[in-house]
């Protein structure tokens, strides 16, 4: 089975680089990232889907893992954009990055968490990027679950008021 992976690397590394376009000097550490785990999971692949798609599945983990990572950094808005002034590139698979953001709209959903007050742009990232049920955003931040769900429920409501006002 190890003998297989070569076979799928240009696949794997046109995708990581077209998702990581800006940041190329980074693709590459990724791409090593996504065949390291496609070797100690091999056992679970079940052979349900092509075997292309559960390596460009372990891919698009890996490169929103990255992303996830580099939210974490402190960033300004204006280093966010000129990351994302690079050229376009034309994905080598369109049909598997449907269902991504579109460039635009991820632009603007930055600039509307930007400007919203801390605790709410923290609440929804934890909810919405991190996939966090409410239990543990309440753990992580010692209030009650119903105080938690009322914050949600407010940075939502900033959140669309803001998105409305762009």
């Amino acid at each position: 089975m190890l003998k297989i992976l070569p076979a799928y690397a240009d696949a794997v590394k046109r995708y990581v680089h077209f998702r990581l376009a800006p940041q190329a000097d980074r693709a590459e550490d990724v791409v090593q990232d996504v065949f390291l785990a496609a070797c100690a999971n091999l056992g679970a692949y079940r052979g349900s889907a092509s075997f292309e798609s559960w390596l460009l599945g372990i891919a698009r983990n890996k490169v929103r893992d990255y992303y996830r990572a580099r939210l974490r950094e402190p960033q300004t808005l204006e280093a966010l954009e000129a990351v994302e002034a690079g050229t376009k590139i034309e994905s080598p698979f369109p049909q598997f990055d449907a269902h991504l953001d579109k460039e635009s709209a991820r632009k603007k959903t930055w600039e509307v968490l930007n400007q919203l007050p801390e605790k709410y742009r923290r609440a929804l990232l934890w909810r919405y990027w991190d996939d966090c049920s409410v239990k543990t955003m309440a753990l992580r931040t010692g209030k009650s679950e119903k105080a938690m769900e009322r914050i949600l429920a407010r940075a939502r409501d900033e959140f669309r008021w803001a998105w409305d006002q762009r």
